[in-house]
């Protein structure tokens, strides 16, 4: 450390360009700093480097942290942390462009598996990326080695050092805790559990973060619905279990139907201490479907939903450039079933009106066989007793759904009561006239599509750069993969890492694979080597990819215009 402090000084005032010579390791007292990549420009992305700690300077035990879930859990701590120290540090050097600018890549609500730290046997890594500080383009010597020799290690040791011991020791037995309810679920044959008291709204429409406690109305599970599951640390907990199914979820506008279906899709991922959801838990292969007006398909046998189309045009491989909101939510189904989902999370807000109902009325007028949408309604339960697809659906606007429902909520002022027999009752009494419109069985059809890897090379430019533009864009080339809709991406590391999945399959899958088997490789390999094994960059540490679902990476590749 102390030849990088003397180097540092040496080239106050010299080109930037200067600054790789610096690259490398560099050992302190009590820390080793790596420093993995300099920007060339001061406005250039930020340099990337580590800081290790080994155990013998922290008290960390890693014998302690042997399971997946609790180690995923002290790195989304430690990573929060880090932010925290870095907060105290801001703005401590100024310069052109990015200078004196530190970050680590700080997790949202949601605890997925990432790269910001990564522990050891031996001690715990941070993983940052600062701007190196210059004047216009020329090197502050005495500033960088502020930064790099001082400010760097200091923010380090004292987030091994001071952090809260007992907000640690809480993250890893709500860990344990919700891995048991994810086991749980599958023995009760349950999809999703909702404890009681839980803090379902969010502070804002665009927030992650929970509504504060004396503004939200806390969960509350119907007393027929209720169970309650003794957790491993001890503590008990009572709420709401949602059986496999076909379940309802109804009630007037502004009374929490999509607040409640929102909490139950982002379930997929356990929450952080404080979130408001951390014991809501959903079958992980649960996934939300929705209409896109003008998403491309390809080759999906969307059959099963559209059929019999105008000129004899067949649906069981269908293409579309531009498909509408009912033949795209079609392919949403088809595609999410090619990658073994068995829940299906369904707000009526957000779906193709004429995809998910045909009234008595309108199928008087417009005959079944002047109609090629088999509606929703017709397939729901097929879904269930065919291929074992469970549906929880918001549903306010047509109580035809009553009669293929196994279980109808309704939510009143954010709370739900089971209005499963008044619902049947009423469905009785006021008998459907509508009909049911069915084409073909579901257990006949069969979707396995190839990778085309020669169309999705020429995507490709020169440099065959691929990289994700925020949360919901990856571009590749020059084209745009739009994954505004797809709603369970809660982080844009996580976007980050699907492009280098992307890349991964286009570059070195074998062939031919189909779309399935591809993606099951790169996450075998994955589960081999680990998430630092997508960095395209040899001794650069990938600090900022954190881990999406098999559906998202299919979604993705999905929404490749080629």
């Amino acid at each position: 450390m102390e030849q990088l402090s003397k180097q540092l000084i040496k080239l106050d005032g010299k080109s930037y360009r200067a600054l790789k010579s610096i690259q490398g390791a560099y050992d302190g007292d009590m820390v080793t700093l790596f420093i993995d990549y300099v920007q060339g420009d001061p406005f250039a992305a930020p340099s990337r480097v580590r800081v290790f700690i080994p155990h013998t300077h922290t008290d960390l035990n890693p014998s302690d942290y042997v399971k997946t879930d609790q180690m995923i859990a002290l790195k989304h701590f430690f990573a929060k942390e880090c932010h925290k120290q870095l907060q105290n540090v801001k703005n401590t050097i100024s310069g052109t462009g990015k200078s004196g600018l530190i970050f680590i890549d700080v997790p949202g609500q949601e605890v997925i598996d990432r790269t910001a730290v990564f522990m050891t046997p031996k001690g715990i890594e941070f993983r940052l990326s600062c701007g190196l500080p210059a004047q216009g383009r020329r090197i502050l010597g005495h500033q960088a080695n502020t930064l790099l020799t001082s400010l760097l290690p200091k923010v380090i040791i004292n987030t091994v050092k001071n952090y809260d011991r007992e907000s640690l020791k809480k993250a890893l037995i709500l860990a344990n805790d919700q891995k048991y309810i994810r086991l749980e679920l599958k023995k009760r044959q349950l999809v999703s559990f909702i404890a009681n008291n839980s803090i379902l709204p969010r502070k804002t429409g665009v927030s992650h973060k929970p509504m504060l406690t004396q503004d939200a109305v806390p969960f509350e599970s119907p007393a027929e619905d209720e169970i309650i599951l003794k957790l491993p640390s001890g503590k008990q907990i009572r709420g709401m279990a949602i059986k496999k199914g076909v379940t309802l979820i109804t009630g007037g506008g502004y009374h929490g139907k999509s607040t409640l279906l929102q909490a139950i899709e982002k379930g997929v991922y356990n929450h952080e201490i404080g979130d408001g959801r951390e014991y809501v838990i959903t079958d992980e292969s649960a996934i939300k479907i929705r209409s896109e007006d003008g998403r491309m398909i390809k080759h999906v046998n969307i059959s099963p939903f559209i059929n019999d189309l105008p000129f004899g045009k067949t649906t069981e491989d269908f293409s579309s450039q531009n498909a509408s909101g009912s033949t795209s939510q079609a392919a949403n189904i088809m595609e999410a079933l090619e990658m073994d989902t068995t829940l299906l999370l369904i707000d009526e807000d957000t779906s193709a009106t004429n995809f998910m109902i045909r009234d008595a009325r309108m199928q008087q007028l417009v005959r079944k066989d002047k109609e090629p949408i088999t509606p929703f309604i017709d397939r729901v339960q097929d879904l269930y007793t065919e291929k074992g697809i469970s549906s929880i659906l918001v549903i306010g606007g047509s109580g035809d759904y009553f009669d293929v429902a196994d279980v109808i909520y309704m939510m009143e002022e954010y709370k739900p009561f089971n209005k499963t027999r008044e619902a049947k009752k009423i469905a009785q009494e006021l008998l459907t006239q509508r009909t049911t419109e069915i084409s073909k069985p579901f257990q006949t059809l069969k979707q396995k599509r190839m990778i085309d890897k020669r169309r999705l090379f020429q995507l490709f430019d020169k440099k065959e750069k691929v990289e994700s533009k925020g949360l919901h864009n990856i571009k590749i080339g020059k084209t745009i993969v739009d994954l505004t809709y797809v709603e369970q991406l809660v982080h844009q590391s996580q976007t980050q890492a699907l492009a280098l999945m992307i890349k991964q399959i286009i570059k070195h899958s074998k062939e031919p694979l189909t779309l399935k088997d591809a993606i099951n490789d790169v996450y075998e390999k994955l589960e081999q080597q680990g998430i630092d094994s997508l960095s395209p960059f040899a001794g650069q540490h990938p600090g900022d990819f954190a881990l999406p679902r098999k559906l998202e990476l299919a979604a993705a590749i999905n929404r490749i215009r080629h």
